[in-house]
């Protein structure tokens, strides 16, 4: 077997898994409450039956990028923990989920007159309550009470919860930006970690305007030009690197942007700021 195409072809999962590591009483919820011992969260799922589903698809791929776009408790990017830790790989793991509070939360907050939005309400949410800490706690090997994990994990890999693993991990949170504001550049700040996500995120993130008109972090895998009259040291500082995959150039021209583009690597991913990126965005906008 060479590739995960193979992997798929030879060994293909059955409907239904009868496994003991699959139970996700003993694999989910209570081994959820190792992470989480001052709060709960039901019916998580098994750790170790995602971890199985998702090696039949990434074994033979340790680069790959693992998409959760309707997360729960963060129980899919762990497993994808877990197989990093099997065989080195490095995998990445994109886990979505929105913040909402559970019904029995609701009618307790809004009895203390509180809503949506409210910091009190949204810290009871499911991203910050539930699986922002969980995550954590399994890469650190540290509770939320501040106590170390205990037990350990079984099946395949075992070794103490409370070693935790080595990965790094960054939480954003989304938010409704004034699309005016965002093309007038006043509001970079807000779409910086996105411009870190499609250029890979890897290496360190661009996340204020530079005074120099430009930036490329010598660990990062992209630049971002600010200004155009400095477009010259730009080009001349992306060409003497080999391993940036995209540029980012903030103009209103689409001919100055095509000019300064003919001058940069054509292996490099362009994208015009902030036209580009707005339309990116773009719901509903065509002539019925």
């Amino acid at each position: 077997m060479t590739d995960g195409s193979q992997y798929q072809a030879r060994y293909v999962p059955n409907d239904v898994w009868r496994l003991t590591s699959h139970d996700a009483g003993n694999s989910g919820s209570r081994l959820l409450s190792r992470f989480l011992p001052d709060r709960t969260f039901p019916f998580a799922k098994a750790l170790y039956a995602v971890e199985d589903a998702l090696r039949f698809f990434v074994a033979n791929k340790p680069d790959a990028l693992v998409l959760d776009f309707f997360a729960g408790s963060g129980t899919t990017t762990q497993a994808v923990m877990r197989l990093n830790h099997q065989d080195g790989g490095h995998r990445r793991s994109i886990c979505v989920t929105n913040n909402e509070v559970g019904v029995a939360e609701q009618a307790e907050l809004r009895a203390r007159g509180l809503k949506p939005g409210d910091k009190d309400w949204e810290a009871m949410g499911i991203c910050d309550y539930i699986t922002k800490p969980r995550i954590r706690a399994a890469i650190t090997g540290t509770t939320t009470t501040g106590t170390a994990v205990t037990g350990d994990y079984r099946f395949v890999d075992e070794f103490p919860m409370a070693d935790g693993f080595r990965e790094n991990v960054e939480f954003f949170t989304l938010t409704y930006e004034d699309p005016t504001l965002v093309s007038l550049g006043r509001r970079f700040e807000a779409i910086a970690p996105l411009l870190w996500l499609r250029a890979g995120a890897r290496g360190e993130r661009i996340a204020e305007v530079a005074e120099e008109g430009w930036s490329i972090p010598a660990s990062a895998c992209y630049g971002v030009m600010f200004d155009t009259s400095a477009w010259g040291a730009f080009v001349s500082a992306a060409a003497r690197r080999d391993d940036l995959t995209h540029a980012f150039i903030v103009t209103d021209s689409l001919v100055e942007y095509q000019q300064i583009v003919a001058r940069i690597d054509p292996a490099l991913l362009t994208t015009r700021l902030y036209a580009d990126y707005l339309r990116s965005f773009e719901i509903n906008t065509r002539a019925q």
